[in-house]
């Protein structure tokens, strides 16, 4: 092994040991209250969720004001991120008739969601979770999700 892989392995170590550090109730719930405002400031109802690298739901939040389907669609949007290691948005053309990855969405018995609000959580260039954001226009929805991928390791000294 030279440098640089030594370098990215014990990245990689770091990276899976140190992200749980982020998945505290706290950290979440301080993630939720800025999303939430940036919810409100759009006049938006959305539930949020926040998934481990695994695809656990880790916390979910439903607003009053929210949709329904926002409760099924946020944790699919979450682990659609994980599950793709990208964001939502950027899924729909990949599996489009034509598409390199057409039929995969019927294929996963409708898990996979293909348009925006679901962003990977990536720390040290590793996939440790993702944000799911769904109630709102899919536009509103992608600008939450930002807001609170954003937040979640902000303030963190090393949030690589």
């Amino acid at each position: 092994m030279n440098t640089e892989e030594i370098r990215r392995v014990v990245k990689a170590v770091l990276a899976e040991t140190n992200a749980e550090r982020f998945f505290t109730r706290q950290n979440m719930q301080r993630v939720f209250d800025v999303a939430e405002a940036k919810a409100n400031e759009l006049k938006v109802g959305v539930t949020m969720c926040v998934a481990d690298e695994a695809g656990n739901v880790r916390m979910l939040y439903h607003m009053p004001n929210a949709n329904m389907v926002s409760r099924t669609l946020a944790p699919k949007k979450a682990w659609s991120a994980i599950a793709m290691k990208e964001p939502t948005m950027q899924i729909g053309p990949d599996i489009q008739p034509g598409g390199p990855l057409y039929e995969m969405s019927g294929n996963l018995d409708g898990r996979l969601v293909s348009f925006s609000g679901g962003i990977p959580l990536v720390w040290h260039d590793k996939i440790v979770g993702a944000v799911g954001v769904s109630g709102g226009l899919v536009e509103e929805d992608q600008l939450i999700c930002e807001t609170a991928v954003n937040a979640f390791f902000k303030g963190d000294k090393d949030n690589g």
